[in-house]
């Protein structure tokens, strides 16, 4: 079993930064895909970035590209979600999840809690 604790998330104004973070538990993480996603009132919850179990492979939803980076640190057992020149649709619950697979994520096995992310205009 792998639990997964997101930090990191709060108000912030537009133009601004943050770094989301989210620890796992368990020795597993190493070997799984790491994402990120997000989950705005009234939508569905959408995958943002992700990264291979080496972080050999990224992928980025076009909308965030260029604004934010996912990373990963295996030896803490934590991933990371830095979100730069944020935008007040930028606002949501982002959530961490961990696909066994480890060079993609499709359906992730286990999910954080969320934590919110407000971006004032």
């Amino acid at each position: 079993q792998v639990q997964l604790v997101e930090s990191g998330g709060g108000l912030v104004q537009a133009g601004g930064s943050l770094r989301l973070s989210c620890a796992a538990s368990g020795r597993t993480f190493s070997s799984y895909t790491m994402g990120w996603f997000r989950q705005a009132p009234g939508k569905e919850r959408e995958l943002l970035a992700s990264a291979s179990y080496s972080s050999a492979a990224t992928v980025y939803k076009a909308s965030v590209k260029g604004r934010f980076t996912i990373s990963r640190d295996n030896a803490k057992n934590t991933v990371y979600l830095q979100m730069n020149s944020l935008k007040p649709e930028d606002t949501a619950v982002y959530y961490c999840g961990a696909d066994t697979n480890p060079n993609y994520i499709r359906t992730p096995k286990y999910w954080g809690q969320g934590t919110q992310v407000t971006v004032s205009s």
